[in-house]
């Protein structure tokens, strides 16, 4: 049976995991071991914090819609509670899209929640 030689697959490994660690602080972008346990580490946080994007984004939503309802008078849970009633389906992502880039048409939607609060 023929020799088999391993270095090719092997340097092959390590260059991409030290491709995949560009960027890391100190040895962790050079030294192969050091690289491949901060890189398994740094694919746990992407993991874990593209999950942790879509929280912090209906944060940002839900704030930017409060911020904008309390200029014209009402809060938050109440806006919401009125949107439901008066039959508007928009989504927080919308909503603050709106509140954020066009004022007049945030203001018509309120005055029909205030209107359906009645």
């Amino acid at each position: 049976m023929a020799r088999v030689k391993r270095g090719t697959t092997t340097h092959a490994r390590h260059k991409k995991v030290l491709e995949q660690s560009k960027g890391f602080v100190g040895r962790s972008s050079t030294n192969y071991r050091i690289a491949r346990e901060r890189l398994e580490k740094s694919l746990q946080y992407a993991y874990r914090d593209r999950r942790n994007k879509k929280r912090d984004f209906r944060g940002l939503w839900i704030q930017r819609i409060n911020a904008a309802t309390r200029e014209h008078g009402l809060i938050y849970s109440k806006f919401i509670a009125g949107l439901k009633l008066a039959g508007i389906e928009m989504d927080r992502k919308v909503l603050a899209a709106i509140a954020y880039d066009d004022p007049v048409s945030f203001k018509a939607i309120c005055q029909k929640v205030a209107a359906a609060l009645g």
